[in-house]
């Protein structure tokens, strides 16, 4: 009588969030492959940036509801954004309703994120108006020279701790998106991966939030125009660096 033959499947080990250290140089490379995702299909990403720009613009119409509502839904867009790039990357298939599929596919944890972005954001803003207020405020009371002085430096301060404590916000929802969406992360462990990563890469994210940064100004300059080059180049450039960061591809 012949003895069956046990066959043990080894499976992969789940996704724990864990990142990789990369050298800071790696962000032009992120920018290379962003700019290689959108010209291989120019058509669907510009298409896709005027349709996210209209549903910004619509949104915002509607007074501080509409800001929170754009800061919310921001992760359940990127969610969209970061699968049109995965498709373009690996077949070249992306399309335009792609947009929405952060909507279809863990919307629930995408939405969260939004909630934690918005409400660190907008609470840091508050708390860089009291400083502003309290600043004009001495310098009424104080009057003339001293007193333009004093609110002088309370919005010096102000700017400088707003800049700070919006720091870890954005590093821990910058990859959170994408951990959520390819790999079916819990919004917090999510997003604390994603801050872990941005720590250990600061100086990279530091380059890319300049070249960001440069890049913002003058897309605005010829009436925001830019912007439908911007959007999916940086989007490109974002999904280059997660798979850089946390797959090594």
């Amino acid at each position: 009588m012949e003895e069956s033959t046990q066959i043990q499947v080894v499976l992969p080990p789940a996704f724990t969030g864990a990142s990789r250290e990369v050298d800071p140089a790696a962000s032009f490379e992120w920018l290379r492959r962003g700019w290689v995702l959108f010209i291989a299909n120019p058509g669907t990403w510009i298409g896709s940036s005027v349709l996210m720009m209209v549903i910004v613009l619509g949104v915002q119409i509607v007074p501080v509801f509409g800001q929170i509502a754009v800061s919310v839904l921001l992760p359940v867009f990127a969610g969209g954004w970061l699968l049109m790039s995965r498709n373009q990357y690996t077949d070249g298939s992306a399309e335009i309703a792609d947009l929405f599929a952060g909507f279809r596919h863990n919307a629930g944890g995408l939405v969260m994120i939004g909630v934690f972005f918005a409400t660190g954001i907008f609470g840091i803003a508050f708390l860089a108006f009291l400083l502003v207020s309290g600043g004009l405020l001495g310098g009424v009371i104080t009057g003339r020279v001293a007193g333009f002085g004093i609110a002088l430096g309370g919005a010096m301060i102000a700017s400088l701790l707003a800049f700070i404590l919006s720091i870890p916000v954005i590093m821990a929802t910058w990859f959170a998106p994408a951990l959520v969406f390819f790999h079916d992360m819990q919004p917090l462990p999510a997003m604390k991966a994603s801050l872990a990563a941005g720590v250990k890469n600061w100086l990279a994210m530091v380059v890319f939030a300049l070249l960001l940064a440069v890049a913002m100004f003058f897309a605005a300059l010829p009436f925001f125009i830019g912007y439908l080059l911007l959007i999916p180049l940086f989007t490109g450039a974002i999904y280059a660096s997660y798979l850089d960061i946390f797959e090594g591809a």
